[in-house]
Protein backbone atom coordinates (compact mmCIF):
# COMPACT_ATOMS: atom_id res chain seq x y z
CA UNK A 1 0.00 0.00 0.00
CA UNK A 2 1.70 3.49 -0.74
CA UNK A 3 2.27 5.67 1.86
CA UNK A 4 -0.48 8.19 0.47
CA UNK A 5 -2.98 5.99 0.24
CA UNK A 6 -5.47 6.24 3.54
CA UNK A 7 -6.02 3.05 5.26
CA UNK A 8 -9.87 2.06 5.35
CA UNK A 9 -10.63 1.82 8.98
CA UNK A 10 -14.53 0.41 9.28
CA UNK A 11 -16.26 0.83 12.50
CA UNK A 12 -18.62 -1.73 13.39
CA UNK A 13 -21.12 -0.55 16.58
CA UNK A 14 -24.03 -1.50 18.48
CA UNK A 15 -25.72 -2.63 21.57
CA UNK A 16 -24.55 -5.25 24.34
CA UNK A 17 -25.12 -8.47 22.72
CA UNK A 18 -25.65 -7.28 19.74
CA UNK A 19 -23.45 -9.46 17.56
CA UNK A 20 -20.66 -7.54 16.58
CA UNK A 21 -18.24 -10.33 17.18
CA UNK A 22 -20.24 -12.77 15.34
CA UNK A 23 -20.42 -10.61 12.19
CA UNK A 24 -16.37 -9.44 12.19
CA UNK A 25 -15.83 -13.11 12.28
CA UNK A 26 -17.91 -13.35 9.10
CA UNK A 27 -16.14 -10.68 6.96
CA UNK A 28 -12.95 -11.82 8.50
CA UNK A 29 -13.52 -15.30 6.84
CA UNK A 30 -14.29 -13.71 3.78
CA UNK A 31 -11.08 -11.28 3.45
CA UNK A 32 -8.85 -11.85 0.60
CA UNK A 33 -5.73 -13.84 0.98
CA UNK A 34 -3.31 -10.78 -0.15
CA UNK A 35 -4.87 -8.53 2.65
CA UNK A 36 -3.45 -7.97 6.06
CA UNK A 37 -6.06 -6.80 8.19
CA UNK A 38 -6.10 -5.36 12.13
CA UNK A 39 -9.00 -5.63 14.50
CA UNK A 40 -9.74 -3.31 17.43
CA UNK A 41 -11.74 -4.57 19.69
CA UNK A 42 -12.89 -2.29 22.74
CA UNK A 43 -14.53 -3.63 26.05
CA UNK A 44 -16.82 -2.83 28.52
CA UNK A 45 -15.11 -5.11 31.22
CA UNK A 46 -11.58 -5.47 33.16
CA UNK A 47 -10.72 -8.69 31.70
CA UNK A 48 -10.98 -9.04 27.76
CA UNK A 49 -12.83 -11.33 26.71
CA UNK A 50 -13.66 -10.30 23.29
CA UNK A 51 -10.04 -10.70 21.77
CA UNK A 52 -9.61 -14.01 22.88
CA UNK A 53 -12.69 -15.23 20.84
CA UNK A 54 -10.13 -14.75 17.50
CA UNK A 55 -8.22 -17.39 16.79
CA UNK A 56 -4.63 -16.15 16.09
CA UNK A 57 -3.72 -16.37 12.52
CA UNK A 58 -0.66 -14.35 11.03
CA UNK A 59 -2.60 -12.13 8.05
CA UNK A 60 -5.25 -10.85 11.30
CA UNK A 61 -4.05 -8.81 14.03
CA UNK A 62 -6.18 -8.34 17.03
CA UNK A 63 -5.82 -6.02 19.60
CA UNK A 64 -8.03 -5.83 22.73
CA UNK A 65 -8.84 -2.62 24.20
CA UNK A 66 -10.33 -3.52 27.62
CA UNK A 67 -11.13 -1.26 31.04
CA UNK A 68 -13.52 1.19 29.55
CA UNK A 69 -15.47 2.63 26.01
CA UNK A 70 -13.00 4.10 23.49
CA UNK A 71 -14.99 7.31 23.36
CA UNK A 72 -14.04 8.92 26.79
CA UNK A 73 -11.79 6.53 28.89
CA UNK A 74 -9.74 5.03 26.23
CA UNK A 75 -9.06 7.49 23.55
CA UNK A 76 -5.59 7.82 24.27
CA UNK A 77 -4.98 4.27 24.28
CA UNK A 78 -6.88 4.15 21.41
CA UNK A 79 -4.58 6.55 19.56
CA UNK A 80 -1.44 5.35 20.73
CA UNK A 81 -2.54 1.12 20.01
CA UNK A 82 -3.52 2.16 16.28
CA UNK A 83 -0.45 4.65 15.52
CA UNK A 84 1.32 1.34 16.57
CA UNK A 85 -1.16 -1.08 14.58
CA UNK A 86 -0.19 1.36 11.60
CA UNK A 87 3.49 1.38 11.67
CA UNK A 88 4.43 -2.08 12.76
CA UNK A 89 1.54 -3.79 11.31
CA UNK A 90 0.89 -2.04 7.92
CA UNK A 91 -2.67 -3.36 7.67
CA UNK A 92 -4.75 -2.92 4.43
CA UNK A 93 -8.03 -2.32 6.44
CA UNK A 94 -8.68 -1.79 9.99
CA UNK A 95 -12.00 -3.12 12.06
CA UNK A 96 -12.90 -1.02 15.09
CA UNK A 97 -15.15 -2.74 17.41
CA UNK A 98 -16.27 -0.48 19.63
CA UNK A 99 -17.72 -1.71 23.78
CA UNK A 100 -21.73 -2.26 23.57
CA UNK A 101 -21.75 0.64 25.61
CA UNK A 102 -19.49 2.76 24.22
CA UNK A 103 -20.65 6.05 22.21
CA UNK A 104 -19.00 6.49 18.57
CA UNK A 105 -19.15 10.40 18.56
CA UNK A 106 -15.69 10.56 20.77
CA UNK A 107 -14.04 7.65 18.47
CA UNK A 108 -14.95 9.61 15.03
CA UNK A 109 -13.48 12.78 16.95
CA UNK A 110 -10.05 11.12 17.07
CA UNK A 111 -10.48 9.17 13.83
CA UNK A 112 -11.10 12.98 11.95
CA UNK A 113 -8.66 14.79 13.88
CA UNK A 114 -5.20 15.61 12.95
CA UNK A 115 -3.84 13.00 13.93
CA UNK A 116 -5.23 10.95 11.39
CA UNK A 117 -7.48 12.77 9.02
CA UNK A 118 -4.31 12.17 6.45
CA UNK A 119 -3.90 8.66 7.58
CA UNK A 120 -7.18 6.90 7.88
CA UNK A 121 -10.61 7.14 5.63
CA UNK A 122 -13.26 5.91 8.23
CA UNK A 123 -15.37 4.57 5.86
CA UNK A 124 -19.69 3.24 6.25
CA UNK A 125 -20.53 2.73 10.10
CA UNK A 126 -22.31 -0.13 10.44
CA UNK A 127 -24.71 -0.98 13.56
CA UNK A 128 -25.77 -4.32 14.34
CA UNK A 129 -29.30 -4.69 15.98
CA UNK A 130 -31.22 -7.32 17.69
CA UNK A 131 -34.36 -7.57 16.84
CA UNK A 132 -35.72 -8.78 20.65
CA UNK A 133 -33.92 -5.63 22.29
CA UNK A 134 -36.42 -3.74 20.77
CA UNK A 135 -39.39 -5.40 23.30
CA UNK A 136 -37.70 -3.67 25.71
CA UNK A 137 -39.20 -0.18 26.67
CA UNK A 138 -36.05 0.72 28.42
CA UNK A 139 -33.42 -0.21 25.54
CA UNK A 140 -35.46 1.86 22.88
CA UNK A 141 -35.36 5.15 25.58
CA UNK A 142 -31.60 5.05 25.95
CA UNK A 143 -29.37 7.54 24.70
CA UNK A 144 -26.43 5.14 23.33
CA UNK A 145 -28.52 2.96 22.34
CA UNK A 146 -30.46 5.51 19.95
CA UNK A 147 -27.21 7.57 19.38
CA UNK A 148 -25.52 4.29 17.89
CA UNK A 149 -27.86 3.33 15.42
CA UNK A 150 -28.85 6.88 14.20
CA UNK A 151 -24.63 7.39 13.66
CA UNK A 152 -24.78 4.33 11.73
CA UNK A 153 -24.57 5.21 7.93
CA UNK A 154 -26.12 1.04 7.57
CA UNK A 155 -27.76 -1.32 9.89
CA UNK A 156 -26.82 -5.18 10.10
CA UNK A 157 -30.38 -7.12 11.59
CA UNK A 158 -28.69 -9.78 13.60
CA UNK A 159 -30.06 -12.80 15.94
CA UNK A 160 -32.81 -14.06 13.26
CA UNK A 161 -32.88 -17.40 14.19
CA UNK A 162 -33.74 -16.30 17.54
CA UNK A 163 -36.43 -13.51 16.42
CA UNK A 164 -39.74 -14.02 15.24
CA UNK A 165 -40.87 -12.33 12.18
CA UNK A 166 -42.98 -10.18 14.27
CA UNK A 167 -39.60 -8.59 15.80
CA UNK A 168 -37.65 -8.37 12.16
CA UNK A 169 -40.59 -6.31 10.91
CA UNK A 170 -40.45 -4.22 13.84
CA UNK A 171 -36.78 -3.92 13.68
CA UNK A 172 -37.12 -2.77 10.03
CA UNK A 173 -39.87 0.01 10.91
CA UNK A 174 -37.89 1.18 13.81
CA UNK A 175 -34.37 1.69 11.59
CA UNK A 176 -37.04 3.47 8.94
CA UNK A 177 -37.82 5.65 11.29
CA UNK A 178 -34.36 7.24 11.61
CA UNK A 179 -33.15 10.24 9.70
CA UNK A 180 -31.16 10.58 7.49
CA UNK A 181 -32.33 6.77 5.92
CA UNK A 182 -29.53 4.34 6.07
CA UNK A 183 -28.00 3.04 3.32
CA UNK A 184 -28.43 -0.22 3.85
CA UNK A 185 -30.42 -2.82 5.93
CA UNK A 186 -29.62 -6.32 5.78
CA UNK A 187 -30.51 -9.32 7.66
CA UNK A 188 -27.38 -11.34 8.54
CA UNK A 189 -28.63 -14.95 9.12
CA UNK A 190 -25.58 -16.30 11.63
CA UNK A 191 -24.19 -13.06 11.80
CA UNK A 192 -23.01 -13.49 7.64
CA UNK A 193 -22.23 -10.25 6.54
CA UNK A 194 -21.35 -9.76 2.43
CA UNK A 195 -17.83 -8.36 2.26
CA UNK A 196 -18.45 -6.34 -0.69
CA UNK A 197 -20.61 -4.00 1.61
CA UNK A 198 -17.02 -2.85 3.08
CA UNK A 199 -15.16 -3.21 0.63
CA UNK A 200 -17.35 -0.54 -1.83
CA UNK A 201 -18.27 1.47 0.95
CA UNK A 202 -18.31 5.03 0.85
CA UNK A 203 -16.86 7.76 3.32
CA UNK A 204 -18.53 7.72 5.96
CA UNK A 205 -21.11 10.47 6.89
CA UNK A 206 -20.76 13.29 9.20
CA UNK A 207 -23.50 13.52 11.91
CA UNK A 208 -23.96 16.66 14.66
CA UNK A 209 -24.29 13.96 17.49
CA UNK A 210 -21.87 14.75 20.53
CA UNK A 211 -21.05 12.65 23.54
CA UNK A 212 -23.59 12.96 26.39
CA UNK A 213 -21.89 14.07 29.11
CA UNK A 214 -22.32 10.45 31.24
CA UNK A 215 -19.71 9.33 28.63
CA UNK A 216 -17.65 13.09 28.96
CA UNK A 217 -17.75 12.41 32.86
CA UNK A 218 -15.68 9.41 32.77
CA UNK A 219 -12.22 10.68 33.40
CA UNK A 220 -10.68 8.42 35.57
CA UNK A 221 -7.89 6.64 34.05
CA UNK A 222 -8.63 3.18 32.88
CA UNK A 223 -7.09 0.11 34.25
CA UNK A 224 -5.46 -1.94 31.51
CA UNK A 225 -4.68 -4.65 33.78
CA UNK A 226 -5.72 -8.35 32.31
CA UNK A 227 -4.50 -8.06 28.50
CA UNK A 228 -4.80 -12.00 27.19
CA UNK A 229 -1.16 -11.70 26.87
CA UNK A 230 -0.56 -11.21 31.11
CA UNK A 231 0.26 -14.09 32.82
CA UNK A 232 -2.26 -16.47 34.41
CA UNK A 233 -3.21 -16.41 37.95
CA UNK A 234 -2.10 -19.46 40.22
CA UNK A 235 -4.00 -22.70 40.29
CA UNK A 236 -6.96 -22.17 42.82
CA UNK A 237 -6.22 -18.07 43.07
CA UNK A 238 -8.28 -16.81 40.46
CA UNK A 239 -8.79 -13.14 39.47
CA UNK A 240 -10.94 -11.04 39.91
CA UNK A 241 -11.84 -7.28 37.82
CA UNK A 242 -14.71 -5.48 38.82
CA UNK A 243 -16.07 -1.85 37.09
CA UNK A 244 -18.82 0.28 37.19
CA UNK A 245 -20.05 2.88 35.02
CA UNK A 246 -22.94 4.16 32.66
CA UNK A 247 -25.54 2.31 34.65
CA UNK A 248 -24.02 -1.03 34.02
CA UNK A 249 -21.68 -3.05 36.15
CA UNK A 250 -19.03 -5.69 34.74
CA UNK A 251 -17.23 -8.94 36.78
CA UNK A 252 -14.74 -10.38 35.32
CA UNK A 253 -12.70 -13.29 36.08
CA UNK A 254 -9.49 -15.58 35.09
CA UNK A 255 -8.46 -19.25 36.08
CA UNK A 256 -5.38 -21.20 35.41
CA UNK A 257 -5.21 -22.67 32.27
CA UNK A 258 -4.95 -26.02 34.14
CA UNK A 259 -8.28 -25.99 35.82
CA UNK A 260 -11.12 -27.52 34.08
CA UNK A 261 -14.72 -27.16 34.67
CA UNK A 262 -17.46 -29.53 33.93
CA UNK A 263 -19.27 -28.40 30.52
CA UNK A 264 -22.74 -29.33 31.80
CA UNK A 265 -22.75 -27.75 35.36
CA UNK A 266 -21.06 -24.70 34.07
CA UNK A 267 -23.47 -24.08 31.36
CA UNK A 268 -26.16 -25.36 33.52
CA UNK A 269 -24.97 -22.31 36.41
CA UNK A 270 -24.69 -19.32 34.09
CA UNK A 271 -28.43 -19.89 32.82
CA UNK A 272 -29.07 -19.58 36.61
CA UNK A 273 -27.97 -15.52 36.54
CA UNK A 274 -30.78 -13.26 35.04
CA UNK A 275 -31.41 -12.90 31.89
CA UNK A 276 -30.65 -9.29 31.33
CA UNK A 277 -27.08 -10.62 31.84
CA UNK A 278 -24.46 -9.83 29.16
CA UNK A 279 -22.09 -13.34 29.66
CA UNK A 280 -18.93 -14.04 27.42
CA UNK A 281 -16.49 -16.49 28.63
CA UNK A 282 -13.90 -19.33 27.33
CA UNK A 283 -13.08 -22.06 29.19
CA UNK A 284 -11.10 -24.87 29.46
CA UNK A 285 -13.51 -27.70 29.99
CA UNK A 286 -13.92 -31.64 29.92
CA UNK A 287 -15.00 -31.52 26.74
CA UNK A 288 -12.00 -29.05 25.80
CA UNK A 289 -11.70 -25.46 25.38
CA UNK A 290 -15.34 -23.82 25.08
CA UNK A 291 -16.42 -20.15 23.68
CA UNK A 292 -19.54 -19.24 25.81
CA UNK A 293 -21.82 -16.68 25.02
CA UNK A 294 -25.47 -15.33 26.11
CA UNK A 295 -27.22 -12.67 25.29
CA UNK A 296 -30.94 -12.00 26.28
CA UNK A 297 -30.65 -15.09 27.85
CA UNK A 298 -29.69 -17.48 24.59
CA UNK A 299 -26.65 -19.26 25.49
CA UNK A 300 -24.55 -20.69 22.40
CA UNK A 301 -21.29 -23.00 23.31
CA UNK A 302 -18.61 -23.52 20.45
CA UNK A 303 -15.25 -25.23 20.59
CA UNK A 304 -12.35 -22.98 20.60
CA UNK A 305 -8.68 -23.00 20.36
CA UNK A 306 -6.14 -23.11 23.61
CA UNK A 307 -5.62 -20.72 25.37
CA UNK A 308 -3.96 -18.81 28.14
CA UNK A 309 -6.25 -18.99 30.37
CA UNK A 310 -9.92 -19.29 30.92
CA UNK A 311 -12.34 -16.34 31.35
CA UNK A 312 -15.80 -14.68 32.18
CA UNK A 313 -17.33 -11.59 31.85
CA UNK A 314 -20.80 -11.13 33.24
CA UNK A 315 -22.11 -7.76 32.60
CA UNK A 316 -26.06 -6.54 34.38
CA UNK A 317 -27.70 -2.99 34.72
CA UNK A 318 -27.38 -1.77 38.11
CA UNK A 319 -30.33 -1.82 39.19
CA UNK A 320 -29.68 -5.68 39.56
CA UNK A 321 -27.74 -6.97 42.02
CA UNK A 322 -24.31 -8.34 41.29
CA UNK A 323 -23.59 -12.41 41.51
CA UNK A 324 -21.42 -13.98 43.20
CA UNK A 325 -19.73 -16.00 40.80
CA UNK A 326 -18.20 -19.27 42.53
CA UNK A 327 -17.63 -21.06 39.73
CA UNK A 328 -15.12 -23.30 41.81
CA UNK A 329 -17.90 -25.57 42.41
CA UNK A 330 -18.08 -26.42 38.27
CA UNK A 331 -14.38 -27.21 38.39
CA UNK A 332 -13.47 -30.90 37.76
CA UNK A 333 -12.44 -33.33 40.35
CA UNK A 334 -8.38 -32.94 40.00
CA UNK A 335 -6.69 -36.37 38.91
CA UNK A 336 -5.33 -38.48 41.99
CA UNK A 337 -1.39 -38.39 42.06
Amino acid sequence: MSALTKVPVHIITGFLGSGKTTLIHSLIEQKPVDEKWAILVNEFGQIGIDQAMFDARDDVVVKGLPGGCLCCQLAFVLQAALVNLLARSKPDRVIIEPSGLGHPAGLLDLLRGEAFNDVVDVRDIIATLDPRRLDDARARQHDTFLDQLDMADAVALTMLDQSTSGQLAAAHAFVAERWPPRKWVQETLQGELSLTLLTQSSSAAVRGQEMPGSHQQLAAMPSLAGSFFDFPPPPGKPQRETGTSLGYTSTGLRWHPSERFDLDSLAAHLGELPREARIKGVFHTDNGWKRLNRADGTLSIESSAWRQDSRLEVILPDTLPTPSLDLEPHLCALPVS
